[in-house]
């Protein structure tokens, strides 16, 4: 059994002092043009006192045109430095390992949130998306790698390439999304060269000891879990990275897919010979059984969502009680606050379905 409170080592940047990882979260609490804001900083530096080996930024967009939500934190321009040096300096101290998640929303961009079309691999109707010409794409790739050049500048211990969720990166992925003809599409090799060829780009700009993850999603979306599975099994040949991060929606579920049902999701990716890259799961991982049991299952390390939110201090409630369990939904408004959430971040979490007490029912 691997012990949550172990140190877990990377091939790149510093050891994280445990195996908890709070989840790379949407919101909603940075400025308008990207700077951050005292609420983002306040509620990521709380996670990293609260003993996460691991804390994430949210989603921050590479290119203004890519961004995914209002309030995303950016890291397109170089204005963005100062508030990112200090959120990096602020996460180090604390002793977790510092990490951006590099993010372009593609398709998914909101369209009054941009002067034209959102950006996508192909036309795509239902969003009004334009499809980027292959000099675009390069452009694209630059402004990635670009953007991990300032969070290393910033000095932060990594970055992670968000390739999950319908994304950008996931739709060049996704064959139902992906029709282009050139390099970047058609064959598995052709729709997954744009994460490689950033994985290789993001290597050769930024410091020796700068830690690579990169999230996936096996599922919706239109991907594929056999050309999943092959995208990883590349990952973890190369030994390019340093973690693995999948987004399961629920770590313990079956695949969708009847022909791979013969074992759990999960068990698809930890059967396979990974080397020396880490794999971490989020999805459902919620109280200290849950985190026990995703290690169990072969995970190196779990990333907490829902129950970081709740408790900044998860891992040492659960240090403290290997039997913890996060409060019960719904919380009130003033247990969030009391947990380092700002407003907007409240208002975002009011609305997901019995989550956030009204005022009537708080507890």
């Amino acid at each position: 059994m691997t012990d949550p409170f172990s140190p877990l080592s990377l091939q790149h940047g510093p050891n994280w002092s445990n195996r908890f990882m709070l989840a790379p979260l949407t919101n909603l609490q940075s400025h308008a043009d990207g700077t951050l804001s005292e609420d983002e900083f306040h509620w990521l530096t709380k996670r990293a006192e609260g003993g996460f080996g691991a804390v994430s930024t949210c989603a921050s967009h590479v290119r203004e045109r890519g961004i995914g939500f209002p309030g995303q934190l950016g890291i397109w321009s170089d204005k963005h430095l100062d508030g990112l040096s200090r959120l990096a300096d602020a996460l180090n101290a604390a002793g977790t390992h510092s990490i951006v998640q590099l993010h372009h929303a593609g398709m998914r961009t909101p369209q009054d949130l941009i002067d034209a079309p959102p950006e996508c691999p192909s036309d795509n109707e239902k969003h009004g998306a334009k499809a980027l010409t292959t000099d675009e794409v390069e452009r694209l790739k630059d402004d990635f790698i670009a953007a991990a050049k300032r969070a290393d500048k910033a000095g932060f211990d990594g970055v992670e390439l968000h390739g999950a969720h319908g994304y950008i990166l996931s739709q060049f992925i996704s064959p139902k999304i992906n029709h282009r003809d050139d390099q970047y599409g058609g064959s598995l090799e052709n729709r997954s060269r744009i994460l490689f060829d950033l994985i290789e780009g993001v290597r050769a700009v930024c410091r020796a000891d700068f830690s690579l993850g990169v999230r996936l999603s096996p599922e919706r979306f239109g991907m594929q879990l056999g050309e999943m599975i092959e995208i990883v099994q590349r990952l973890f040949a190369d030994q390019t990275i340093d973690y693995l991060d999948l987004s399961l929606w629920d770590t313990f579920k079956m695949p969708q897919e009847e022909a791979f049902q013969d074992k759990s999701l999960l068990e698809h990716f930890t059967s396979l010979e990974r080397g020396a890259v880490r794999l971490g799961s989020a999805g459902q991982i919620s109280t200290a059984a849950d985190v026990r049991r995703a290690l169990d299952a072969g995970l190196d390390f779990a990333i907490l969502g829902r129950s970081g939110i709740l408790h900044h201090d998860f891992p040492e409630k659960m240090r403290a009680n290997p039997s913890f369990e996060p409060a019960a939904l719904p919380v009130s408004r003033a247990h969030l606050q009391a947990e380092g959430l700002g407003p907007a971040f409240i208002d975002y979490m009011s609305s997901w379905d019995g989550f956030v007490a009204s005022d009537g029912d708080a507890p």
